[in-house]
Formats: structure tokens, C-alpha cells, sequence
């Protein structure tokens, strides 16, 4: 028996999909459609979504928050776990690509869970602790700048409420992290916090090998 995870070839990967629960309509048009962006690069993978709803429907979520929602494909996977008066903020800086999102949260029947905030996230994050909202999250979907990913972190992980988790995506940087030498300043960070969650006893951590690396670190 192998004492690594098995290669993943498109066959198998398609296996994945087939065998996992049916994917919304709403959200397999969304993604075909993003798939045709310039960016589209920036889309979770399908089974991400799956895991995000499974993981949200787990912590019997009422209150998340999504850093980088793009096109929207993983604020609706959240969305779609939350109770009917829960809700999900959603940060991002990009109006063009988010206008996508909104329509598609539109037509999912699920825009009224969704609270998309346009402004750099560490801003919003910061007006949220202002707020008194520490502690009273629970679960956050980190997905934006990787240079700002510590920042995220740490105001996502004041807001979550003990048992609250944040998953943080890209931690593997298309394998770039094992390189010492890089000097993208975005690979170095995801480096830095990765070796800083490995040891901080504040959290329960998890790193799985799903799409680019996936971090889940829970709340002690």
C-alpha cells in the first residue's frame, strides 16, 4: 500500500466527480461559464465546492466569511449549506467579476444569504472586530492575494468562535513552495504562514492534498 495519495489523472479525477454528490445546475453553469474568463484560473475546482458544503453543513454554519469570491462559484457552495437566515460575507475588490457572481447568486434563490462586500478585505475583516463581531463566526474561505494571507488569517481567526474553521486555499503554490530560493513575494508568504500554522497551538490543523493544497485550521 502506497504511503502517498494516489496520483490524480483526469479519469480518476472525473471518477471523483462522478461518484460525489450531483452538482447544482446553477453552479456547473457558473463554472462552465468561468472557465471561458481570462482568469478563470482563479476558479476553486468542483470538488472543493463539495468539500466547502460538506464542511459548512458539519459546523452547522450560520455565519461565514468568503476572502476572493471571483466569479462566486464558492460563495454559492457556502451559501447553499447556510440555514435560510443564515449569512456569508463575501469580500472582494473586483466589480467587473463579481457583477457574475451576483447573477448567479440571483438566480440560485440564494442572493439574500449573501452580503458581498467590495473593498479590500483586510478593511472589511477590520470593520467587522470594530464591530464586537470577534468570536461569533463559524467558518471563513480564504482565496485572495497570497501576499495578504497572515492579515486574513489572523482577523479571520479573531472572528470565529471557538470550533470555527478557516480553510485556506493554494497552500501548495503549484508546488513552488518547496523551492527555498523563490522570489515571487506570494509564494514566500503562503511558505511563511504555512510553516507558522504547522506550530500554532491556537488551532487544530489539517492540510489535505486537494487541487493546490488545502488548508483547514480549527479553532481551539
Amino acid at each position: 500500500m502506497s504511503n502517498q495519495t494516489l496520483p490524480l489523472t483526469d479519469e480518476l479525477h472525473q471518477y471523483l466527480l462522478d461518484i460525489s454528490p450531483q452538482e447544482p445546475d446553477v453552479m456547473r453553469q457558473l463554472r462552465a461559464e468561468t472557465a471561458r474568463h481570462p482568469k478563470s484560473e482563479m476558479q476553486i475546482a468542483p470538488e472543493q465546492g463539495h468539500v466547502i458544503t460538506f464542511l459548512v453543513r458539519l459546523l452547522d454554519a450560520r455565519k461565514a466569511i468568503e476572502i476572493g469570491t471571483f466569479t462566486g462559484y464558492s460563495a454559492l457552495a457556502i451559501a447553499r449549506a447556510l440555514p435560510e437566515k443564515g449569512g456569508l460575507i463575501a469580500c472582494d475588490v473586483n466589480e467587473e467579476y463579481t457583477s457574475t457572481a451576483e447573477a448567479y447568486w440571483q438566480e440560485a434563490g440564494l442572493a439574500d444569504r449573501i452580503d458581498l462586500r467590495i473593498a479590500p478585505a483586510s478593511e472589511t475583516l477590520q470593520i467587522l472586530l470594530d464591530a464586537g463581531e470577534q468570536g461569533s463566526f463559524d467558518f471563513a474561505f480564504i482565496d485572495a492575494d497570497k501576499e495578504s494571507y497572515d492579515t486574513y488569517y489572523e482577523r479571520c481567526l479573531a472572528l470565529l468562535r471557538p470550533g470555527g474553521l478557516v480553510m485556506i486555499d493554494n497552500v501548495f503554490r503549484d508546488g513552488r513552495v518547496l523551492d527555498p530560493d523563490a522570489h515571487d513575494e506570494s509564494v514566500r508568504a503562503v511558505a511563511r504562514l504555512n510553516a507558522k500554522i504547522r506550530s500554532d497551538d491556537r488551532v487544530h490543523v489539517c492540510v489535505l492534498p486537494l487541487a493546490d493544497g488545502v488548508t483547514l485550521a480549527c479553532k481551539r
